[in-house]
Parts: C-alpha cells; sequence; structure tokens
C-alpha cells in the first residue's frame, strides 16, 4: 500500500525459527532487491529496525 510519495506499508513479516525473514515480493520489486544482494540492517532503540541495500551507501573515500 503506497502512502505519501515514495512511502510504502508492505504488511507484516513473521520471523522464523532461524531468525530470517521474507521480505515482500512488492517491496523487492520496487526497491529491486534481488537474490545475492547485500542489505544493511540497522536499528535505533527508539525508532526500531530498517533495512537498506547496501549498494545504496556511499562511504566517503579517505583523502
Amino acid at each position: 500500500m503506497q502512502g505519501n510519495k515514495g512511502k510504502y506499508l508492505f504488511g507484516v513479516c513473521k520471523v522464523g525459527e532461524k531468525g530470517q525473514i521474507v521480505i515482500p515480493a512488492e517491496a523487492r520489486k520496487i526497491f529491486d532487491i534481488k537474490t545475492g544482494d547485500n542489505l544493511l540492517v540497522v536499528g535505533d532503540i527508539k525508532r526500531g529496525i530498517a533495512i537498506i541495500k547496501a549498494d545504496q551507501i556511499k562511504l566517503d573515500e579517505a583523502d
């Protein structure tokens, strides 16, 4: 479900016995997540967890 421009609610996913989750198909399509992609998992105690495609993170180059 799309809310404000660029904002989505994909639903609920369940954590399996091995701690794995399934990213909903619509989310994988919109964010071009494919098998073998690296995902960065970040968290904030007050705000929760976020998942970001690792190739979207630009690291500053050392001078």
